[in-house]
């Protein structure tokens, strides 16, 4: 089972209000419980091997309360131009390569295609997130150094 399958299965649980989930499929181990208050799942993740890893990720709760209409298709308007740039996967968001570097990219910075835009680090594994656009950074949706989850906005980009 690859992370991509793994994280359509804890987006799914997610959605789906159950309270839990086990997976065994040959030498990996999957268990997602939710709360009900939020769907805010706890995932462990054992895969039976020598040294064998394990994970236990507690994801941001999704947000529960909708924003009134009018107010929120303002800025849907206006974000409808630009390009979201998403997170490939969990972990947690840097905008530098290290503590004492300067940031990747900040707003308006221009880029291209394939250039580095942050890092997310899962597993103690540091991801370097490349642009699959050119254009210029409008909007840097994520704090450094906060957690991120699947599928997550983390930059908008204006392609023009």
């Amino acid at each position: 089972m690859d992370l991509k399958e793994i994280q359509n299965l804890i987006k799914f649980v997610s959605n789906s209000g159950v309270a839990e989930v086990k997976l065994e499929t040959g030498d990996v181990k999957i268990t997602i419980r939710t709360t009900l208050e939020g769907n805010t799942p706890d995932i462990t993740y054992v895969q039976s091997a020598p040294a064998a890893p394990v994970m236990t990720q507690v994801a941001a709760p999704a947000p529960v309360a909708a924003a009134p209409a009018p107010v929120a298709a303002a800025p849907a308007a206006d974000d409808a131009k630009y390009i979201t740039i998403k997170s490939p996967m969990i972990g947690t968001f840097y905008r530098k390569p290290a503590p004492d570097k300067p940031a990747f990219v900040e707003v308006g910075t221009s880029i291209g295609k394939g250039d580095v835009l942050c890092v997310v680090e899962a597993m103690k594994l540091f991801n370097e997130i490349e642009s699959e656009v050119s254009g210029k950074i409008v909007k840097i949706l994520v704090d450094d150094m906060s957690p991120v989850e699947f599928d997550q906005p983390l930059f908008l980009v204006d392609p023009s």
